[in-house]
């Protein structure tokens, strides 16, 4: 995505671009290689290579261990190199990938009561080094996932099991503390490690220099800062890749890596996409097909509650009132992005569609402010008991069009006596503690509040889990209300959908009134590929459309 920060509970910080100096990197050496050179791709518009697909992101995958903190430009490669007992398609339904069968009450393989489970494996699945994938595999992963000494990405629902064994070479169970409905989601983006290269191991840094997984493409090198290169794996369990070779190219500039999709030198524009005032552009290129691809990543102004002025809701929802979203999305994104006011995307079946539309009335949102006793003094700006309504709002530095729309947004403010102050920093500082400790006022920022596919935002927004007043969890707003709490813990505990959709989109109502972020659009990302290249398909469930890449092939 465009420079801003996506954070996602698939699970834990696995944050977006503006984080990328922030989480756990493992050790990589300059040149890794463990599989001769690929073949270099045609230039230019030459009939392309049927054994190679070149795909080109504007971010760098640098994590190659799964079980640790990553972003989603790694996940394209992660989910290409391992295997989740389950995976997730298009249209959100899950698909069996090591498992024989998929466990729910209706199967037996989960109880009534939704805490024991039953997990039964493939017997043909081989990790890249021929070794079989075992119920050992997957007790390995789990245990490490609960393990607190460990780094891991992602502890939800992990965190419930308290008893989990082996039952056979292909089989395991466990047992749960309490009912988690949103696990299948979690386990189907959970990727299974092989425990004979990294049981007892404390440093894994060998491991990320050369993975050894069980998906669809087996590790081939890596040359920092430029390029990965992926092999199909000919032993895959599943239907075997369609191409032999992906190259996954590193391109910074999103302009150059325009001009290389424009001339034919990538195959696929990925992550970040092309930039919404060269959208009309390449809407005219020749055998180039322009896709936008809906996005869980939701852009917004986020409040930090712990601040005085923030406490006072006349305030926030004055500043929602203030702002023209709509003209702000027309002018600055070409119409591009969704206009939202929920924190789930669209195409959530837990989407409430009927939530207030947002309203831009700058008189209103002046007149809320005087009712609540906001007066102007001599300089303008509106103060109540001695406290001035000014603050700071942040986001990644060197992001235009967000440098763009916070300075939009300062005029909105300022025309109601309000003072914003841009001060904007390096993703490493932005994303870090400066974020997840709450040391910010405000923060425009792109999050994925989801679990997965599901729609559980409890770390968001339940009163337990703000890191600055000792929770666990990326309530970062230090926002609480304990209906909100209430519903999420009864949507988490029950399978009736129905229960759950009646739920989440409660929650959604009362968010949208309490606004401890105000809810601008829903990422739309637009995306290219070349018109002989078939397979790709956008999946709004996951955080990277390479998750089929096996899929591709030539026309």
């Amino acid at each position: 995505m465009a420079g801003s920060f996506q954070l996602s509970r698939r699970q834990s910080l696995t944050l977006g671009a503006g984080f990328l100096g922030h989480l756990t990197r493992a050790a990589l050496a300059p040149r890794q290689a463990v599989a001769a050179d690929l073949p270099v791709a045609a230039g230019g518009d030459a009939p392309p290579s049927q054994r190679q697909v070149i795909v080109g992101l504007s971010q760098e995958p640098t994590v190659f261990h799964p079980l640790l903190p990553h972003i989603e430009v790694d996940d394209g490669v992660l989910m290409n190199l391992f295997s989740p007992l389950w995976r997730i398609n298009a249209k959100g339904a899950f698909i069996p990938d090591l498992v024989t069968v998929i466990p729910s009450l209706e199967n037996g393989d989960i109880s009534p009561d939704g805490r024991s489970w039953r997990i039964r494996l493939r017997g043909d699945a081989l990790w890249h080094d021929g070794q079989p994938v075992t119920a050992g595999d997957v007790l390995f992963t789990l245990q490490t996932l609960r393990d607190p000494a460990f780094p891991a990405y992602t502890r939800s629902g992990f965190d419930l099991i308290d008893h989990v064994e082996q039952t056979g070479p292909l089989e395991l169970s466990w047992h749960m503390r309490e009912p988690y409905a949103p696990f299948h989601a979690v386990l189907a983006s959970a990727m299974i490690v092989p425990s004979h290269l990294l049981k007892g191991k404390t440093d894994v840094s060998a491991f990320s220099r050369a993975p050894v997984g069980s998906g669809p493409f087996r590790w081939g090198e890596r040359i920092p800062s430029e390029e990965i290169r992926l092999k199909a794996n000919p032993h895959y369990h599943l239907p075997k890749a369609e191409i032999e070779d992906a190259i996954i190219r590193y391109i910074p500039d999103l302009t150059v890596m325009f001009t290389q999709f424009e001339t034919g030198e990538i195959d696929y524009l990925g992550m970040q996409g092309i930039l919404p005032d060269r959208y009309p552009q390449a809407r005219t290129l020749q055998h180039r097909t322009i896709i936008q691809a809906p996005q869980p990543f939701v852009e917004g102004l986020a409040f930090n509650m712990g601040r005085p002025c923030f406490q006072d809701l006349a305030v926030r929802q004055a500043i929602y009132e203030a702002i023209d979203k709509e003209t702000m999305l027309k002018t600055l994104f070409q119409g591009i992005e969704i206009p939202t006011e929920s924190f789930l995307p669209a195409e959530s079946p837990f989407f409430d569609p009927d939530l207030p539309p947002h309203r831009f009335d700058p008189d209103a949102a002046a007149e809320k402010l005087e009712r609540a006793g906001w007066r102007k003094n001599r300089d303008g700006v509106r103060s109540r008991n001695g406290l001035r309504l000014e603050f700071t709002n942040a986001t990644t530095s060197s992001n235009a069009l967000r440098t763009q729309a916070q300075e939009i947004i300062q005029q909105y403010l300022s025309d109601i006596g309000i003072i914003m102050r841009i001060e904007d920093r390096p993703a490493a500082v932005m994303w870090g503690r400066y974020w997840v400790h709450s040391e910010f006022d405000s923060a425009l920022v792109s999050v994925d509040y989801m679990t997965g596919s599901d729609p559980d935002a409890s770390s968001f927004f339940m009163s337990t889990a703000s890191p600055a007043k000792g929770g666990r969890g990326q309530n970062v707003f230090q926002y609480a209300n304990p209906e909100v709490d209430r519903l999420f813990q009864e949507g988490n505990r029950t399978f009736d959908r129905t229960a759950r959709i009646r739920c989440y989109r409660r929650i959604q109502q009362i968010l949208r009134n309490d606004l401890p972020m105000l809810p601008f659009y829903q990422i739309n990302n637009i995306e290219g590929i070349k018109d002989t290249l078939a397979g790709y398909e956008s999946n709004v469930n996951v955080r990277s459309n390479l998750w089929n890449l096996s899929g591709w092939h030539w026309t």
